[in-house]
């Protein structure tokens, strides 16, 4: 079996106004979806990040990968890192999503390649990376400070008619209660047992006032965590960390850098989490060397795949840290991704992370995944199990063509509502 064929399609989901430390979501959320089509006739998907640089970079990978064996996949990634200079753990940057490009091209072809696998071999994808524990994967409920308005063609309408999760979706949450309110509607629509909010938006008094609602809301037995995105410092981290013990299930990335979360790790009574100061394999030493943090959040788009982010849960089993995942803005693609590395991960220690609830549209047959009593089935059939619906991909290339938007940029649309913010890598 043979690559014969690797297409690249971005595309653009419609995003609401989410508040995040970096700036305002704007109304599209950018995607990229990858097919690797072989000789006999079966097509494996991926989907990463979207923006110019990474589509670039992906059609200059093509070369590397026709031609090769999707089963082979030493060999290929060898390949791969042969033909592109390694990227350094700081050209994440600074940013609260990771810069990194190289990275995404090898996770892409991974993902591709084990749906590929699957799909010969007629087993799931999480088979392959050693075997399914659990066929039910728990998510978590992603909560964030918002604008009213509901992104994409709508950016700034909202719908009179709407009920439910539709109606609190487009509704404004700048306060705790609007955040408890959002929380509310998120369970009550998808049944999630555990809250996460997005912070570093507000003054640090005001997102703890909200942590504490939510904690009064939902009483002992609902876990929260909470990630500011590492704009504070840590003298704020620590302050408001203490204020936090008893409220969260862990703090995360409460400060930028290993040294920073290791000094609140010290001092605050809280288990901490990261998908910011360890972010790849070079990380790893300093992690163990500094004790950063108590629990990495894999993100198989920057990690490097599936497979590297089943060795990083080894690492953790090994070093003694729990194990969950990151999320952004996704399609179906990913979430099969990710449901079936959630179902593979012998010490998957916390819910998983996904921005799933906020997108709408969907490019998978037989429309979005369902997500019910705060769980993932793992998808039915051989590889991921899900296969693309062309009309719906044609649609969100469209959507790609006509918004204009060629990469993740928060500020200018943040600069729509308050003129002239900038971006500060700490900020309070």
């Amino acid at each position: 079996m043979r690559i014969t064929e690797m297409h690249i399609t971005p595309i653009a989901l419609g995003d609401p106004p989410l508040l995040n430390a970096a700036g305002l979501h704007a109304p599209y959320a950018l995607r990229t979806v990858v097919e690797l089509v072989t000789d006999n006739g079966l097509t494996g998907l991926a989907e990463v990040p979207g923006s110019a640089a990474v589509d670039e970079v992906l059609l200059a990978a093509r070369a590397i990968v026709l031609g090769s064996d999707p089963l082979n996949w030493n060999a290929l990634k060898s390949a791969l890192g042969a033909h592109f200079k390694p990227e350094s753990a700081q050209a994440r940057g600074d940013a609260p999503w990771d810069q990194r490009k190289i990275v995404q091209v090898y996770s892409a072809v991974d993902v591709a390649c084990l749906d590929l696998a699957g799909k010969a071999f007629g087993v799931p994808a999480a088979t392959l990376l050693g075997g399914i524990v659990r066929e039910r994967v728990p998510y978590s409920a992603y909560l964030f400070y918002k604008y009213e308005g509901a992104g994409g063609e709508l950016a700034f309408e909202v719908d009179p008619k709407a009920t439910g999760w539709a109606a609190a979706r487009q509704r404004a949450a700048l306060d705790p209660e609007g955040i408890v309110a959002q929380a509310r509607a998120m369970i009550d629509e998808f049944g999630f047992k555990s809250i996460k909010l997005k912070g570093g938006v507000f003054e640090p008094a005001q997102e703890v006032s909200a942590l504490k609602a939510l904690r009064e809301a939902f009483g002992p037995d609902v876990p929260i965590r909470y990630d500011p995105n590492a704009v504070w410092s840590v003298e704020t981290s620590i302050k408001w960390g203490k204020e936090l013990e008893g409220v969260l299930e862990y703090f995360e990335d409460p400060a930028r850098g290993q040294d920073g979360m290791a000094a609140v790790r010290k001092a605050v009574k809280l288990p901490m989490a990261t998908n910011m100061c360890t972010t790849s394999f070079e990380d790893l030493p300093g992690a163990v060397r500094l004790e950063s943090e108590d629990i990495i959040l894999t993100d198989h788009h920057y990690w490097g795949g599936l497979r590297a982010s089943m060795e990083l849960a080894a690492f953790c089993k090994t070093f003694g840290r729990g194990v969950s995942m990151h999320s952004n803005n996704h399609a179906g693609i990913s979430m099969a991704a990710m449901t079936h590395l959630g179902a593979a991960m012998p010490n998957l220690s916390y819910a998983l992370d996904t921005h799933y609830p906020w997108q709408w549209e969907e490019i998978i047959t037989g429309g979005r995944m369902k997500i019910e009593d705060g769980c993932v089935a793992l998808p039915k059939g051989a590889g991921l199990g899900v296969e693309l619906d062309r009309a719906a991909l044609a649609r969100c290339h469209e959507n790609y063509l006509r918004c204009g938007l060629k990469e993740r940029n928060d500020e200018p649309e943040m600069q729509k509502k308050v003129p002239g913010w900038k971006f500060k890598a700490t900020r309070w």
